[in-house]
């Protein structure tokens, strides 16, 4: 095998800068008119559903917003992903997370408003937002297309205000951190493309393995292995799924497409993390060393990837495996989650939630 793809079930940290609450991210349309010194103030009211405690049981949130930027392009959220950052960020499984948090970040949405210096998108548009969300746009990586493993000062969603509850339901965000999502494309299809989807293909693409006739193997079949079955078969490599039991055989052969269930690392064979794990990795160094074989990281990916694998996605027709749930069964999913009860992602019909209760 030349390369080995490992996906985390412990994707916990995003990037160097956290967003505590989202009070400057979501949005809601309702406006508390409040009178100051004889003019009109508008105060942005946001619902969301967030954990207050390590428990990670989620329920309706109110808090105020900021109000939009010249570069901010403001969207009424269709669906979002739901995925094992989210339960772990909930849970406090990193020893990081602040209350109180409302999870999600693989957002599908419709442009409602953009800001006066936006010209990338415009209502109507059907865009993405995935986990980064911000970075200075002036350094060496940016201006190179990989902020999200070096710029200094980028930041992401793992504590993103999402899922969240009053129609319509909407994001403010820099325009920069926004991608349209293919004419064509379902739009709860997109959503796990904007984490899971990019997650995979990122490594494939940096590393030079995006080109047919790769040996490979997916090392762990949840909702980012899933993808990465998916598109590194599209790309035309021969697929081999790594796992604990023999449970999932069958689903990774017959279903996903796989053309292997089993196998180790070859010579000069890679294997590549692509999430945190919370204990450190331990090895025999001669286990690396004979064989010639390496081990290396990637982080999410750039914007630049996210817009081609949403498009490569189109082109091959590759899809996710979803389950569509609504709001008021969050609590639930999250519970079947921690199980790997699902196959393979949950996305939140948030447009169609009623979530006030």
């Amino acid at each position: 095998m030349n390369v080995l793809l490992s996906p985390s079930r412990h994707p916990l940290q995003v990037a160097d800068k956290q967003i505590s609450t989202l009070a400057d991210v979501i949005v809601h349309s309702k406006y508390q008119i409040q009178r100051t010194m004889g003019s009109l103030e508008v105060e942005k009211v946001a619902i969301g559903w967030a954990a207050r405690d390590p428990s990670g049981v989620l329920s309706p949130y109110t808090y105020t917003l900021r109000s939009t930027g010249p570069e901010d392009v403001q969207i009424k959220v269709l669906y979002c992903g739901l995925c094992h950052t989210d339960l772990h960020k909930v849970k406090n499984d990193d020893g990081m997370s602040e209350y109180p948090m409302v999870p999600g970040h693989e957002v599908v949405g419709e442009v409602v408003e953009v800001g006066t210096e936006v010209n990338k998108f415009k209502v109507g548009d059907t865009v993405g937002v995935g986990l980064l969300v911000g970075s200075c746009k002036k350094c060496r990586p940016c201006k190179q297309d990989i902020e999200h493993v070096a710029c200094q000062e980028r930041y992401g969603t793992a504590m993103m205000s999402t899922l969240m509850a009053s129609p319509p339901r909407v994001v403010f965000l820099i325009s920069w951190f926004v991608v349209k999502i293919p004419e064509g494309m379902a739009p709860e299809q997109a959503a796990p493309l904007l984490g899971a989807g990019v997650t995979v293909f990122s490594p494939l693409n940096h590393f030079g393995y995006n080109q047919s006739g790769l040996r490979g193997g997916i090392l762990g079949l949840g909702g980012v292995g899933h993808m990465g079955v998916k598109i590194a078969k599209a790309m035309g490599h021969h697929v081999t799924v790594i796992s604990s039991s023999d449970k999932k055989r069958q689903e990774a052969l017959d279903h996903l497409g796989a053309d292997d269930y089993l196998i180790l690392l070859k010579v000069d064979g890679k294997l590549i993390l692509m999430g945190v794990i919370n204990t450190p990795l331990q090895f025999v160094s001669p286990m690396v060393m004979l064989g010639r074989k390496s081990i290396t990281g990637s982080f999410i990916g750039s914007m630049k990837e996210t817009e081609q694998v949403l498009e490569f996605c189109k082109e091959k027709g590759v899809t996710s495996q979803i389950e569509i749930v609504k709001m008021d069964y969050i609590n639930t999913a999250m519970e079947r989650l921690e199980k790997n009860d699902v196959r393979y992602r949950f996305v939140v019909d948030v447009a169609g939630s009623k979530l006030h209760r």
